[in-house]
């Protein structure tokens, strides 16, 4: 192309772009298992096909097969060694069948992984995989660049600003939105319009989720914070699964019909994406066609770029736990497993038992071990209630989407947990449930920084709650770990997400929790020492080759081998917990004591030596 400058043409005309490339790859045969980016090299052909039905229906701007073709996700085929050439042949490809006035928009889409500060990417690194697929683009001869669906600001932001870097081409920016206008982390289309414009996209726009009514309403709210070109590539509406297939039916006059109202509202760009085809371009291309782009004469509106945050507070006010170890006391807690069944009488009995004991808090493990339990967070509630003691609640990240994570941190506020040990939490595969699925949208270092957010009384999206949380939160630590440098490295990052306690792994060997005290001796929060007391040579081998992050040394394995009977076995157990106690109790801010197959009298007797 090139003859034509696209944003010149933008200014008294209207581009409509092409429709969905995955939607027609699996009409035409290309299975869903398979890398559609890499048609690219096995089957140009049919690329060819796609991209020039799409043109002869009417369409004035093509997208590249390229748009999951980053190194994350092409990982997942074997395919990284592909990227430059899937990236490079794809635009190579568009300009073979594109006609003299089309253009061809290289299509990026999201990375496939969470970036800092809710995801363990970083930063740079994303940049990286932006830049490698962007100049494999512009080598193949794209026209402009097209960041599309995405839904996290922060990621799309980073897009822009290495393609800023790398070439002057135009960039569209386009976020994906829920039927509310907001993305899927909540940021509302006027804050992130704005964000986008800020960062110098060319074009700022929608599309992917919704259908096009929806997007209707979004586009005017755009239109009002904006004098930059909106673009909107509406769904072919919400699929419907049909005998295990997603079926798309809105119809191409429907589709048409709203990209009319587009244009007469003022977007430039129009165009669609999952399930829209050839055909709906054509119908789309008819009733454009006679329309002339809307002048626009508005008033922008001004949108408040950032969001007071609040003060968090005091830790001496959240909670009787932050509250001690605020003002240099030893804390004690003991872990309790939550029920298998229904029944909680036991646990409250336990938890009044230990709280008579001097027990500070209950410390409450989420599926220990990836197990189905009663939910840790109602027992946590049951026991405050119940036994009138405080409880350190496991919170993991397993099993948990962003919006379902915001939801429960908003709503255990609410029944007034205060105490989370947030950790990134064990695989289903490790438990009764093997063929379960796991969800880890985010780490515990991202998880960290959101509850760190909600105590300043701000969400994912960045919107205020209307008031703030009192979280006190705590994250795990490894002693013994096998790659201390990283586990080191990796808690560096959750203090400086915002972790304000830490609770180790249990320890067994005094040397290896010395060296590891020495190296964190510059890390200002208080740390509690996991002791899990051993009570049989079965339950002392079982921890040491089958739960993560445990190793007993040899002496200790040796000296309940040969205990003759099941009592000198526990009390060889009792003695060396009390034994590493008493040795760190000088050196850290508490101890957190295992309470192996629900025997109370252990952590008690274990008190008695040591309070």
């Amino acid at each position: 192309m090139g003859k034509i400058n696209f944003l010149e043409y933008l200014k008294d005309n209207t581009v409509l772009f092409d429709g969905a490339m995955g939607t027609m790859l699996y009409s035409k045969g290309i299975f869903i298992n398979r890398c559609f980016d890499e048609v690219n090299l096995s089957n140009p052909e049919l690329v060819k096909e796609i991209h020039s039905e799409y043109i002869k229906a009417g369409a004035d701007a093509i997208e590249t097969n390229t748009f999951s073709a980053n190194r994350y996700k092409l990982a997942k085929f074997g395919l990284v060694d592909k990227l430059y050439e899937i990236n490079k042949r794809g635009a190579e490809i568009a300009k073979e069948v594109a006609q003299d006035d089309t253009w061809i928009a290289g299509s990026i889409g999201p990375l496939g992984v969470k970036i800092e500060p809710i995801g363990p990417t970083p930063i740079d690194e994303a940049k990286d995989a932006f830049k490698e697929q962007i100049k494999a683009l512009i080598d193949g001869g794209v026209d402009l660049l097209i960041f599309e669906t995405f839904y996290d600001v922060n990621e799309i932001l980073q897009a822009i600003s290495i393609a800023k870097d790398l070439t002057d081409i135009p960039i569209i920016a386009q976020m994906t939105v829920n039927e509310d206008g907001n993305t899927h982390y909540g940021t509302p289309s006027e804050v992130f319009t704005k964000k986008l414009e800020e960062a110098g996209a060319d074009v700022i726009g929608i599309n992917c989720s919704v259908g096009p009514q929806p997007m209707l309403e979004v586009v005017k709210r755009m239109l009002k914070v904006t004098k930059k070109p909106i673009s909107v590539q509406p769904n072919a509406g919400v699929p419907r699964n049909v005998d295990g297939r997603n079926i798309y039916l809105v119809s191409p006059e429907y589709m048409a019909e709203y990209a009319k109202r587009y244009v007469n509202m003022g977007a430039k760009i129009v165009g669609g994406c999952c399930g829209t085809t050839p055909q709906h371009i054509k119908e789309m291309r008819k009733a454009i066609h006679s329309l002339i782009p809307r002048k626009r004469f508005v008033e922008i509106t001004e949108v408040k770029k950032e969001i007071a945050r609040l003060k968090p507070v005091p830790l001496e006010q959240r909670s009787n736990f932050a509250k001690k170890l605020k003002q240099g006391e030893f804390v004690t807690s003991v872990e309790m497993v939550p029920p298998k069944g229904i029944n909680s009488e036991k646990e409250i009995e336990k938890a009044k038992r230990l709280k008579e004991a001097g027990v500070d808090a209950i410390n409450i493990p989420d599926g220990p071990r990836a197990l189905a339990r009663m939910g840790a967070s109602y027992l946590a509630k049951i026991l405050q209630d119940e036994a009138g003691i405080e409880t350190i609640l496991h919170y993991t990240c397993r099993d948990k989407n962003l919006l379902g994570i915001m939801s429960d941190l908003l709503g255990l506020h609410s029944i007034g947990i205060r105490n989370l040990l947030i950790i990134t939490g064990d695989p289903p595969k490790m438990g009764d449930y093997p063929d379960a699925t796991a969800v880890f949208d985010v780490d515990s270092i991202g998880l960290v920084n959101i509850a760190k957010n909600l105590n300043m009384g701000i969400d994912i999206g960045g919107n205020f709650i209307g008031s703030q949380t009192e979280y006190f939160i705590g994250v795990g630590v490894n002693p013994g770990a096998v790659g201390l440098d990283y586990e080191l490295e990796r808690f560096g990052w959750k203090i400086k997400a915002g972790a304000e306690f830490a609770i180790t792994q249990p320890v067994f060997d005094l040397d290896t929790f010395y060296n590891f005290y020495k190296r964190i001796e510059n890390y200002k929060i208080p740390i509690i020492a996991g002791v899990w007391p051993l009570v049989s040579y079965k339950n002392a081998e079982f921890l040491n080759n089958e739960i993560p992050g445990i190793t007993i040394p040899d002496d200790i394995m040796k000296r309940m081998k040969n205990a003759e009977t099941k009592e000198e076995a526990l009390e060889i157990g009792l003695q060396e917990a009390i034994k590493i106690i008493k040795n760190i109790r000088e050196i850290v801010h508490g101890v957190q004591i295992s309470m192996p197959f629900g025997r109370v009298e252990i952590p008690i007797r274990i008190l008695e030596e040591i309070i």
